[in-house]
């Protein structure tokens, strides 16, 4: 709750397919008695993060309006894009929206940075 509001996590279906697969892999890992990998840090990442936003929607770096990509613009029609860094140089980028009853932070993407730095155009 914040300001006694409800705060809502919702993923994406890009950004669920990624969630979705990373279990799989995850679960295959474990029967497997792999212990410890990239994905499995991976995972616990983004669990970590969907429970920091559902105490703090605003903990990750607001994304500067003329710098977010027009494709999620159009796609998503939003006002505001975020981003936080996840383990192994992954990003999470989500939006919020709200009003008086609830706070939904939007999960639209989950990425490595080679991606991350296509889709905002970032060059080396």
């Amino acid at each position: 709750m914040l300001n006694n509001r409800e705060i809502k996590v919702i993923l994406s279906e890009e950004a669920d397919k990624v969630y979705t697969e990373l279990n799989e892999i995850v679960g295959q890992e474990k029967l497997k008695r792999i212990k410890s990998s990239f994905h499995q840090t991976l995972l616990r990442s983004i669990l970590r993060i969907k429970d920091l936003l559902k105490s703090n929607p605003f903990a990750g770096n607001q994304i500067q309006k003329n710098k977010i990509p027009k494709g999620y613009i159009k796609k998503y029609e939003i006002e505001n894009l975020w981003r936080i860094e996840l383990a192994n140089r992954w990003r999470l980028i989500y939006t919020i929206n709200g009003n008086e009853v609830e706070i939904t932070n939007f999960i639209l993407d989950i990425f490595n940075h080679k991606n991350y730095d296509k889709i905002f155009r970032y060059k080396h």
